[in-house]
């Protein structure tokens, strides 16, 4: 395992890197509020597999950062997106295996639905991650959404108050709360954590819980990403997608296979919440590996 870092699009971003740089490329993206440590276990399996895994710390976490005091700190999907197709630019790998769950298994949809010729095959957790903010006023059953007291609590400004006071608090909460048969210890907990004190988290987290509910303006720069989006475009690659049965914020995809034209396989993970690939490696692991084979039969 090697820390690298590397500028690619509006941000230095900050990685680590796995395997032989000859491997068949692999870019795994973390959730909100996680990190690279989401895959501690998984990478250097698929590395084991012939992999050359990347796996960055997505804007606002650890060692990333933006390269210009300039650049609005967007939390949407279309900088999501935009900031992993910079980042196989950046790093000259022309197709990858791509895959995350919460805002790193967005990216990862937005790059596959957009530019499919990137994508060797897609691993999501929660199946189509792409947001429909046209619809996003709806309500939704009692139960999902009492789930998202924290995306209300982060419209008000006492919400990002409490965010920049209470950030690690707010996160442990929700690590228990959405992987609720997940024991992590509170080193697993604190070595993620190191990631949140990045300057421009609260920024692009509150940015990202308040755009997708039309609550603030986008990007100008990615907006022509964020229009293509509205149309809910498919999945065309082949794409291995999955749910945890126990998660305590996403109440079940049902594999959402309308939206996904290509191969296709969906799974549950038995026990598992939210945070899938570090609550069940081993699992994730063969994923990725059994999307891989699946782009090339």
């Amino acid at each position: 395992m090697q820390l690298k870092s590397v500028e690619a699009g509006v941000l230095e971003v900050a990685y680590l890197e796995f395997g032989d740089p000859s491997g068949w490329p692999c870019v795994m993206c973390h959730g909100f509020p996680y990190d690279v440590h989401t895959y501690s276990e998984v990478a250097p399996r698929l590395a084991e597999q012939g992999a050359r895994v990347i796996v960055p710390w997505m804007r606002g976490y650890g060692a990333t950062r933006f390269l210009s005091d300039q650049t609005m700190r967007s939390g949407e999907q279309a900088a999501f997106g935009a900031d992993l197709l910079a980042l196989l630019d950046a790093l000259k790998i022309e197709r990858a295996v791509v895959g995350g769950y919460d805002w790193g298994g967005r990216a990862a949809c937005v790059v596959s639905a957009l530019w499919p010729e990137r994508v060797v095959a897609l691993v999501s957790g929660n199946a189509y991650n792409i947001q429909n903010i046209a619809r996003s006023g709806e309500p939704a059953p009692a139960a999902e959404e009492a789930s998202y007291w924290y995306q209300y609590y982060f419209h008000s400004e006492r919400g990002r108050r409490g965010l920049q006071q209470n950030r690690n608090d707010i996160a442990r909460e929700l690590w228990r709360m959405w992987s609720p048969k997940w024991s992590f210890s509170e080193a697993e907990f604190e070595r993620s954590a190191k990631a949140f004190e990045n300057e421009d988290y609260v920024e692009v987290v509150v940015h990202s819980y308040r755009h997708r509910f039309g609550l603030v303006p986008g990007d100008p720069a990615v907006a022509h990403i964020e229009t293509q989006l509205t149309a809910q475009p498919d999945i065309t690659v082949p794409t291995v997608a999955i749910d945890g049965d126990c998660d305590g914020v996403h109440s079940g995809s049902g594999g959402d296979r309308e939206k996904f034209a290509g191969p296709y396989d969906f799974r549950v993970f038995t026990d598992a919440g939210h945070n899938l690939p570090q609550e069940r490696p081993e699992l994730w692991t063969q994923a990725v590996l059994d999307a891989y084979q699946m782009a090339n039969t």
